[in-house]
């Protein structure tokens, strides 16, 4: 893609990379990541598509070095991306509160999420295609500080009245997790990041591109009331095919 932009004469090319890229296969730590911070493909957390992230965002920054190419590249990282749905094809963020709101699991695992709303992810990359000062950066995607899925769950306990009511209240030990990943492959892959905390800032984003985005508790709200508005919950009205 970057060659087939590089002999077209595009002069800059915005990366969707990841939060993936950047948090992952690093020991324990209370500061917040920034954009300087890079995921260690070999360390024992990474699970395949982690790996897959990091070496694609580096691959990109290689073909530009490599190339000498006047291709400019600009690179943003989200966190996970809530927001609102437009229907049923939605990503694996979105699952978490669709999940908790259909009362799918019986209580919250200790995991912790960076959240940004996918209209800012948007405004964010228009920002890195436009602003002169983007140019040969990355930006981190994060709204604010990471949260857990027992405060996500609580955001939609206080604001989603009846729609809220399966939504778990209680978090669910880790021992209880580890025994239900025996039955569940789609639970052993949380493990590595169980009871891990990590943050990340949006410092960068904000001073070099003027970003604003939205509050952690707007976006949840906004993408539980669009699964509501869509039917797209247990025992809710279909949307239409």
């Amino acid at each position: 893609m970057l060659r087939a932009a590089r002999d077209a004469g595009v002069k800059r090319v915005v990366l969707t990379s990841s939060f993936a890229a950047i948090g992952y296969g690093h020991a324990p730590r209370t500061k917040p990541f920034d954009e300087t911070d890079w995921t260690n493909p070999t360390g024992d957390d990474v699970q395949p598509y982690v790996k897959s992230k990091t070496l694609a965002e580096r691959a990109a920054w290689d073909f530009l070095a490599k190339e000498g190419s006047p291709l400019e590249l600009s690179v943003v990282n989200p966190v996970g991306v809530f927001g609102p749905v437009l229907g049923r094809d939605y990503s694996t963020s979105i699952l978490i509160v669709q999940r908790l709101m259909d009362g799918a699991i019986p209580g919250c695992p200790k995991l912790y999420f960076g959240v940004v709303d996918v209209r800012d992810v948007a405004d964010l990359h228009l920002r890195a295609m436009t602003n002169p000062a983007a140019k040969g950066e990355r930006f981190l995607a994060v709204a604010g500080d990471f949260i857990s899925m027992l405060d996500i769950a609580k955001v939609l306990k206080s604001r989603m009245g009846a729609a809220g009511k399966r939504v778990p209240a209680r978090q669910l030990p880790n021992f209880l997790v580890r025994l239900a990943s025996l039955r569940d492959p789609a639970v052993k892959q949380i493990l590595p990041e169980l009871g891990r905390r990590k943050n990340a800032t949006n410092a960068k984003a904000k001073r070099v591109l003027g970003w604003s985005p939205r509050s952690n508790e707007e976006s949840i709200v906004a993408t539980a009331e669009s699964l509501v508005r869509l039917g797209l919950l247990k025992d809710g009205p279909q949307q239409a095919a």
